[in-house]
């Protein structure tokens, strides 16, 4: 058996011997889409994180019988046409949840804290300079009491939610399927959720009911004191429309883990939005800790196990 990983540079440095000992493996850290249809003509088996699967991909790769996305998202992927060609589609679901959920956390925690300016205000000097001992022009923001709203209750929005009880916070969620498979806190319309969130948090696959899910009208309705964290996928927020509301002071501050391009350009209006202290990076970084590709690499070890 042919076993090709096409990108595996997004696995760093976790092992992938588990992989390797079900076959021949043969892994490359990037493929362009020409490399990738060179490299599969005599694969039965593709591992692949951000690699296309098209019509082109497919009649290269006469023997393939399983593509494993190293991953959970699969928009990569033209379903339908693997499904058409008897090609099998597995991803692994679950692996981030405890990955993703942290760093949702670390944003929100570093927004309504203010960690990064407390940093940058003691290192600078201006606080060996101030008259006393706190920095009293920007105080920080308690969680307890304000609402948590989730977009998107699946395992990682309950993760994060069950985090924000334990901080005192009361929860809300939007489905974006239209079914509220959640029964632990209430479900409310989208307008609702976004008049009542102190805390916006985006936990949503990007498909036709998500995308450009929160746009410029969207973050009107928010309060000007809220949050909103993105560790969801990118066009689920509308940047240019992001960048617009915090520049007119919509909404107090935002923290990003996803982007509609990545990595991000450094032309996007996130790039130039006035006050930089309104807005955290990370570089889709959410899934990224080394159990959870520990985690990845094991579960595509078993989706290959699993056969076709």
């Amino acid at each position: 058996m042919n076993i090709v990983f096409l990108d595996a540079i997004s696995m760093g440095d976790v092992s992938l011997e588990e992989i390797a000992s079900l076959g021949h493996f043969t892994s490359y850290p990037t493929s362009t889409a020409e490399e990738a249809r060179e490299r599969v003509k005599d694969a039965d088996v593709v591992l692949l994180n951000k690699v296309i699967v098209d019509q082109a991909f497919l009649d290269a790769a006469p023997r393939l019988k399983l593509v494993c996305e190293a991953g959970t998202g699969i928009n990569n992927i033209n379903v339908p046409l693997c499904e058409k060609r008897g090609v099998i589609v597995r991803n692994v679901a679950a692996y981030s949840t405890d990955s993703v959920a942290q760093t949702a956390w670390m944003h929100i925690l570093n927004l309504a804290g203010r960690a990064f300016h407390y940093q940058e205000f003691v290192q600078s000097g201006d606080y060996s300079r101030n008259p006393v001992h706190v920095d009293y022009r920007h105080p920080f923001t308690e969680l307890a009491g304000k609402t948590l709203g989730i977009v998107g209750m699946g395992a990682i929005g309950q993760k994060v939610a069950a985090i924000g009880t334990a901080f005192g916070m009361r929860v809300v969620y939007y489905s974006t399927s239209g079914t509220a498979h959640c029964k632990d806190y209430p479900c409310v319309t989208l307008e609702e959720l976004l008049k009542q969130a102190d805390v916006l948090s985006i936990h949503a696959p990007y498909n036709a009911r998500t995308a450009g899910l929160i746009g410029y009208e969207q973050l009107r309705q928010m309060k000007k004191s809220a949050f909103l964290v993105n560790t969801g996928r990118g066009g689920i927020a509308v940047e240019e429309d992001l960048a617009r509301a915090l520049d007119e002071g919509l909404i107090a501050g935002a923290a990003l883990d996803v982007y509609e391009r990545e990595p991000l350009p450094q032309s996007s209006p996130l790039m130039k939005i006035k006050d930089s202290g309104r807005l955290i990076f990370s570089p889709h970084i959410a899934w990224y800790s080394r159990e959870a590709r520990a985690r990845l690499a094991h579960e595509m070890a078993e989706n290959i196990r699993r056969g076709w």
